[in-house]
């Protein structure tokens, strides 16, 4: 893919994205079975950046009207249909056989990079909101207008080279079956899907924990403004030990605090089928002479169950059990 092709995609100018977006305001509704406008740079990225999101593997031509935020604001604001976007979706990330080549290629380069897609995702908004294309019918759907950065949660639990090996089969998959990509980017694309699973993921536990820490309730939300950093979500069965489908279930995962965390993932604390807490040997003894570990894993600021939201998923018993055999025994 030639660099000048590359930097409409990763490096719009101010001219091109207002040529683009003066495109989009232009159009007119496709009757149904006629073929569609191509996409325009902007919103082939703006499609990418929505992964973060959305699974497009999830839905189908029945069913992409039920996909969430921002595929419907797609579909009115760029008069196609849902389906349409989650077929670019699938095409970014190199499901479909077919799908362009220069796509994986922009997709691999840009999830490799928060910064690249922090800025071009900006520039696009900046582009828009200055030919009066305001929140509604484009929402900031990855929250950065207001000065946030780009940060993919969950990302300090993965470590490189376990996926590394968990992607060997993969790569030699793709190797065979899609010749026509670099190695080098099915690398880089391959990577991003791990990271982006496991940003799905957590986001899923954060919001089903309402972003408070479940050992001793904690809160991101302080002083009007969510501190994503604040908090953790990181599997129950660790990644590592987990199969594809348990790695993206929420109901192997715990939001929790720092210092909590911790304690669970090293079994100084572990959780029974009824939510009941319960400490490794030794621990609570040893809190009765050291204050400090009493501040962090007494009760408070711990209580005696899972701290959950009403409408909450449970944790799934089965993953509970692992923990309590494999990493809290071992303790």
């Amino acid at each position: 893919m030639a660099p000048s092709v590359i930097s409409e995609f990763l490096d719009p100018s101010p001219a091109a994205l207002a040529a683009q977006w003066k495109s989009v305001l232009a159009r007119e509704e496709v009757p149904k079975g006629s073929r569609q406008v191509p996409f325009v740079p902007s919103e082939v990225v703006l499609s990418l950046c929505a992964s973060l999101l959305v699974d497009h593997r999830r839905f189908g031509s029945s069913s992409a009207h039920r996909a969430g935020m921002p595929v419907q604001h797609f579909a009115s604001l760029f008069k196609r249909r849902p389906t349409s976007f989650i077929a670019k979706m699938a095409n970014l990330d190199g499901t479909r056989s077919h799908g362009g080549r220069h796509e994986v290629e922009v997709a691999s380069l840009m999830l490799s990079d928060s910064v690249l897609m922090q800025d071009v995702y900006l520039r696009i908004l900046r582009s828009a909101r200055s030919h009066g294309i305001d929140e509604h019918a484009l929402p900031d759907f990855l929250e950065l207008e207001n000065g946030e950065t780009l940060w993919l949660a969950g990302q300090e639990e993965l470590v490189q080279s376990e996926i590394e090996r968990s992607l060997e089969q993969s790569l030699e998959k793709w190797s065979s079956e899609r010749n026509d990509i670099p190695i080098a980017t099915t690398q880089r694309l391959l990577t991003s899907r791990v990271r982006i699973g496991q940003h799905r993921f957590a986001a899923g536990v954060l919001s089903n924990h309402e972003h408070r820490c479940v050992f001793c309730g904690l809160s991101a939300n302080i002083g009007g403004r969510r501190r994503p950093r604040l908090l953790t979500a990181s599997h129950i069965k660790p990644w590592r030990d987990s199969t594809d489908k348990a790695r993206l279930d929420r109901r192997n995962g715990f939001t929790a605090c720092p210092t909590h965390d911790i304690a669970f993932d090293t079994g100084l604390i572990t959780v029974d089928e009824d939510l009941n807490l319960h400490y490794a040997p030794g621990v609570e003894s040893d809190m009765e002479i050291e204050s400090p570990l009493r501040a962090a894993l007494g009760k408070p600021p711990l209580r005696d169950r899972l701290i959950l939201p009403d409408k909450a998923e449970r944790p799934d018993v089965v993953y509970l059990d692992w923990h309590r055999t494999q990493i809290y025994v071992a303790s």
